[in-house]
């Protein structure tokens, strides 16, 4: 009975994907919440907001930008098609986008050395609804089924984390968009379109955006590149403007952080991805607010990570950072190495392979080697290779003490030592925070838990073993 239940109550959520035929399948997740301490999340809420702020100055940082990242162009074919857009856009001295950040960054609490960043992410970051979700699923199931919650669950008595998420963000989305449309002087209701994927399964999350962005008077729009491709226009005013739709406040990039978004190989008239490419510098060179800027995905690369966890404290000092916010920045910053020809030997000959992950520069899941794949794959690479690889030092995160249940597909699966990753998301427009002045922390939006058994590696919801979480403080 608590199984169909659950699963019901997770659909009646929307937590669900949509599959080829258009048939939803719930989100897989886990029965109970995972615990954190209070002052361990309110430490992290300073650093995502922390980050988001970095994040957007070092977009605006056009040097930087191209010397990381040049690189990159011989070993990783999309970075080097993201920076030729960039070097074509930043020809001009100024563009008329106004740059709204909306980041998540992902946390893990390692063991020993405390909370620690995985990555940040700019373009596509997504299902904050769904971490929203997650807790309002937590709050039934220990309301619901309390004999069950304290079963599997080390901190059954205490304070579901409060998780805002859908409100914040669309709060925020509607800030960026009324600034647009006010300085325009144009009436009427602001506009939002989001740029989704060809066959887009992850549609539910994304509807709860767009359902509470229309309780707060916003007209959305759903287009992939393509459609954009023939839909979009120049207004007055340097206003982006869609067929049958006017003029666009917010444009919100859901797609575009893989190459296989830009490729429509019938519309290239010069060489593959030509056409969705042009649509993209078109997007920038108007006056509405974009998430993401190709300048904010550059930012929020690995390979700029690998550059933060390097840097030297006065070289982080030059972006308005104080001493000790710099301190807190580097606290939460994991080792990171280059590849060069001497790696493979290096972690062959002192047995390292087991402490480090080898990433190179993809989004989503499916780009991280951990163990023997290392070496395996640190010798097929080549000098041009090297730059778009990076060696991360591996998290030993901490394991939940209670075993718990997660829940995929209507099946249920007993599991011990389930470890999260905390995604927390954060809002800034040309490097502002959106929200009121009053709140405690006005760049904070509300966060994502995503858990995993602790013998898989690939934690994705969509592409892992992953399973959609919430948190309890215990």
């Amino acid at each position: 009975h608590l199984l169909s239940d659950v699963v019901e109550q997770a659909l009646t959520l929307d937590l669900a994907f949509s599959d080829a035929a258009g048939e939803r399948f719930q989100v897989p997740f886990a029965l109970t919440p995972a615990t954190i301490d209070a002052a361990t999340f309110r430490s992290l809420q300073e650093s995502a907001s922390l980050l988001g702020k970095l994040s957007q100055a070092m977009s605006d940082d056009i040097g930087l930008i191209k010397e990381l990242h040049s690189p990159l162009v011989r070993g990783d074919i999309f970075f080097a098609e993201l920076l030729s857009i960039h070097e074509e856009l930043h020809a001009d001295q100024s563009l008329p986008r106004v740059p709204l950040l909306i980041q998540r960054s992902d946390f893990m609490l390692d063991e020993s050395m405390g909370p620690r960043l995985v990555e940040c992410n700019s373009i596509a970051a997504g299902m904050a609804p769904f971490g929203e979700q997650a807790h309002h699923l937590h709050q039934y199931i220990r309301q619901q089924w309390p004999a069950e919650f304290s079963r599997f669950s080390s901190a059954a008595t205490g304070q579901l984390v409060p998780n805002n998420a859908i409100a914040r963000l669309s709060e925020a989305i509607v800030a960026a968009a009324r600034a647009i449309r006010s300085e325009a002087g144009d009436e009427g209701a602001p506009t939002f379109v989001m740029v989704i994927q060809e066959n887009e399964d992850n549609v539910f999350d994304q509807y709860l955006l767009e359902r509470a962005l229309r309780e707060r008077g916003v007209r959305t729009f759903r287009r992939t590149f393509r459609e954009l491709h023939a839909q979009l226009s120049s207004g007055p005013n340097e206003r982006l403007m869609l067929k049958n739709g006017g003029a666009i406040d917010v444009v919100y990039l859901r797609a575009g952080y893989q190459y296989c978004d830009y490729i429509a190989t019938d519309l290239d008239t010069r060489r593959c991805c030509d056409a969705l490419r042009e649509t993209r510098i078109f997007i920038e060179r108007h006056r509405v607010a974009v998430n993401a800027t190709v300048a904010q995905q550059l930012a929020t690369s690995k390979r700029t990570q690998q550059y933060l966890s390097e840097a030297s404290a006065k070289t982080l000092e030059k972006y308005k950072m104080s001493a000790s916010k710099v301190q807190s920045l580097k606290a939460i910053l994991a080792e990171m190495r280059s590849i060069d020809t001497g790696t493979a030997d290096f972690l062959r000959q002192e047995g390292q392979a087991a402490n480090w992950v080898l990433k190179n520069q993809g989004e989503g899941g499916g780009h991280c080697l951990f163990d023997e794949q290392i070496v395996a794959q640190l010798e097929l690479l080549s000098g041009d290779d090297y730059a778009a690889w990076t060696l991360m030092r591996r998290l030993r995160p901490v394991a939940r003490k209670t075993p718990t249940v997660i829940i995929r597909n209507g099946v249920a699966e007993r599991v011990e030592g389930l470890v999260s990753e905390l995604g927390l998301f954060t809002a800034h427009l040309a490097g502002r925070p959106l929200l009121q002045a009053d709140e405690t922390d006005p760049a904070y939006l509300g966060y994502l838990i995503r858990s995993k058994p602790p013998t898989v590696t690939e934690g994705g919801i969509h592409s892992g073993s992953g399973v959609l979480d919430s948190l309890i403080y215990n």
